[in-house]
């Protein structure tokens, strides 16, 4: 009998401290449960600006020379004399020898041609004083009679003065020949490349190579025709004077961004066939010396960036360009901090800003950041991009 009470009292003590601990535990008074509101997502922002400006387009294209001929031989011969400057890339002035070529030849027809005019000088000469003396025979011997062309000389003269005029002609044929023994272009300019060697002989026709001017040098710019637009030009523009739109041209040259300054002079009046765009034409004046950066020239053949200039002033309100979402979407915050989505009307945008024409107002907070699952309506937290908080917008 002892033994069992000491088998059951453990027992009994055990299972009385749970039932104890569970009625404490009913007992005891639950804590009551709070939810807290939702955190608003926090959105950088910044504030729309009203600005009397110049819109500016973007575009790229190549330097070409304005006026760039090949060396074409108008005489035959062998080249006597070639001048150094007569290389690639080498510069040269207006009317400056590059090449000769034997003139022995055309000496030689030059004096035949003198020659040959002075004859026909004594043929005209004799001729008219035969009319004079056939005029006086004819008053002497037939009085009051009308004498005919013929028995004056007259077609005699008209004969010997036609052979002046044709030897004369040929005269002047000869001497132009002649200096077309020395081959010159008639503009300060550089050599794109050669093809003419010493005591080589020559053709009438044959290329010696091409050669290009300094005085100025253009870029073709296509735009699109809302960017043309934005530039108030029309299709067909023409200035003969630098009144056209500024663009300012760069490219990397050597490691270092360039800039060189020029203007727009024409728009093409046609649309290009191929890319649908409309070509405006920018020139720059003496690139390879006044025009240059930093003794750097805009040379034939870069590839530049093109930023155009338009030439009156407009309102436009202005936002980063982060700002801007799926083309003409803005997110706007409202005065009680909720986001309202705007569509606004784009009138230019570069990788800075956007310029706006309507759909929100100066003064307006526009957000900036990135804002992934946000809708319509949703209450936010602008900040300020100086990362303090705005309370009151």
């Amino acid at each position: 009998m002892n033994k069992v009470v000491k088998i059951l009292t453990p027992i009994l003590v055990l299972v009385s401290s749970v039932m104890i601990v569970n009625a404490l535990a009913a007992g005891k008074k639950q804590p009551e449960k709070t939810e807290e509101p939702a955190r608003p997502i926090s959105l950088y922002v910044d504030q729309v600006k009203l600005e009397q400006l110049n819109l500016q387009v973007s575009s790229q294209g190549e330097v070409k020379s304005t006026n760039q001929i090949k060396l074409i031989a108008e005489v035959s011969g062998r080249v006597v004399s070639v001048n150094k400057k007569l290389a690639a890339g080498a510069e040269f002035e207006a009317h400056e020898v590059l090449a000769v070529i034997d003139d022995t030849a055309y000496q030689l027809a030059v004096t035949q041609a003198e020659s040959q005019v002075a004859e026909a000088n004594v043929a005209v000469a004799r001729e008219l004083a035969n009319a004079q003396y056939k005029k006086e025979q004819w008053k002497y011997k037939n009085p009051g009679q009308e004498p005919s062309e013929y028995a004056l000389n007259i077609p005699q003269v008209k004969d010997a003065e036609t052979k002046l005029k044709a030897a004369e002609a040929l005269l002047a044929q000869a001497k132009r020949d002649l200096a077309k023994t020395r081959i010159t272009v008639p503009f300060r300019g550089r050599v794109l490349n050669e093809d003419i060697g010493m005591g080589q002989y020559i053709t009438t026709g044959q290329s010696l190579g091409e050669v290009f001017s300094i005085d100025q040098v253009e870029v073709s710019l296509a735009l699109t025709d809302k960017q043309l637009q934005e530039l108030q030009l029309p299709m067909g523009f023409m200035t003969q004077q630098q009144s056209g739109p500024t663009v300012k041209l760069s490219a990397e040259v050597g490691g270092v961004w360039h800039q060189w300054q020029g203007h727009i002079v024409r728009t093409q009046a046609a649309v290009n066939k191929d890319t649908r765009l409309i070509d405006a034409t920018a020139v720059v004046d003496d690139p390879y010396g006044a025009g240059a950066d930093q003794g750097t020239p805009l040379a034939v053949g870069m590839f530049v960036m093109a930023e155009i200039d338009s030439q009156q002033t407009q309102s436009a309100l202005v936002l980063p360009r982060d700002a801007l979402r799926n083309k003409n979407k803005v997110f706007v915050i409202n005065d009680d901090n909720r986001l309202e989505v705007r569509t606004v009307e784009v009138l230019a945008t570069n990788t800075e800003q956007v310029l706006i024409k309507s759909g929100v107002v100066a003064g307006e907070w526009a957000v900036t950041s990135s804002s992934p699952g946000v809708v319509d309506g949703i209450e936010v937290q602008p900040i300020k991009r100086d990362a303090q908080l705005i309370s009151q917008l």
